[in-house]
């Protein structure tokens, strides 16, 4: 992984990916590198608006790419179910890559249509019921993998199963540091009982480090408090790196060889550099917590995994 950059990534000719949230910012950048190195891809993106604008503007940046979008909103689990249903015509069945990225960031105290806390419905449950919807696609494909994008502030806080949608009080940088923590557990249980069930899909997590994007803006325009939307957008000129810059640990997540399960990826400063493996809070790797996170998002969602190995696994390519 060292000195890994964006010409690194392999060819991907004959693989498909699906990634959230890819309309812009980190998203858009995994989606179009991707698609230009010949993977299958579609952009996942809650508007339809931003969505075609999203697919124009990589289609004129790759010519030959072969893009499409599929609308999901992962705060409604009700068009989760729906995009899954929808991909059923996607490549033959196959998935290679599941790059979880889309996320909200630090936002006024919101619930989603099903009623969870803003934050953590949409950046742990939705991805959570999402690949759940897809595994059996994931499963049929030899050496897929499940990229999870996390962040390093989920160091600041860990998951309250007692209290995952912060009904006993709301703090917005509280309740994004847990839903990043439920975003790393999500992957340490996933990898464990994918490599209990002999499966070869790998699951691993990644996070931009400081990439300057639209995420940190989004709270304070919501809310009208523009002297801190302008210290944000400040904070982002000085201090964060661009979006193809963040974009590298999730690629590298996604497509270097020999990536190892549960693997957490991120950039090797903190903030910014080369991808390299990054620190990640103990109890993110607490088996009883993983466990105990993954029945009560069961529960929540009504989406039950199953691993059972599929009787025919599609081709490998590449």
């Amino acid at each position: 992984m060292t000195g890994w950059n964006i010409r690194h990534i392999p060819d991907q000719t004959g693989r498909s990916a699906v990634v959230t949230g890819a309309n812009s910012g980190i998203g858009y950048i995994t989606a179009r590198e991707l698609a230009r190195r010949g993977a299958r891809t579609v952009l996942a993106c809650r508007s339809e608006t931003r969505g075609r604008a999203a697919v124009d503007r990589l289609r004129a940046e790759v010519p030959h790419a072969d893009v499409q979008l599929r609308l999901l909103d992962l705060a409604d689990l009700t068009s989760v179910r729906a995009f899954a249903a929808e991909l059923a015509d996607f490549d033959g069945g196959r998935l290679d890559l599941l790059i979880n990225n889309a996320g909200v960031m630090a936002l006024p105290h919101r619930r989603t249509a099903d009623g969870f806390e803003m934050q953590f419905g949409t950046n742990h449950l939705g991805h959570f019921a999402l690949t759940g919807l897809l595994l059996s696609r994931l499963l049929a494909t030899p050496g897929s993998r499940v990229v999870t994008v996390s962040s390093g502030f989920h160091a600041l806080a860990g998951v309250d199963l007692d209290d995952l949608n912060s009904e006993r009080g709301y703090h917005r940088w509280r309740a994004y540091a847990r839903s990043k923590s439920a975003n790393l557990l999500f992957t340490h249980e996933l990898a464990r009982r994918l490599t209990d069930a002999g499966s070869s899909t790998v699951a691993v997590s990644a996070h931009p480090g400081y990439a300057a994007t639209n995420l940190q803006t989004a709270g304070p325009k919501m809310e009208g408090r523009g002297t801190v939307q302008r210290i944000v957008e400040l904070a982002n000129r000085v201090l964060g790196q661009s979006a193809e810059g963040g974009a590298l640990p999730v690629l590298c997540a996604a497509t270097a060889p020999h990536m190892k399960p549960d693997a957490f990826v991120g950039p090797r400063g903190g903030m910014r550099g080369a991808p390299a493996p990054s620190f990640r809070a103990p109890w993110t790797t607490d088996d009883t917590t993983s466990e105990r996170l993954w029945s009560a998002s069961v529960k929540l969602t009504g989406i039950a995994y199953d691993f059972t190995p599929p009787a025919d696994p599609l081709s490998p390519t590449g």
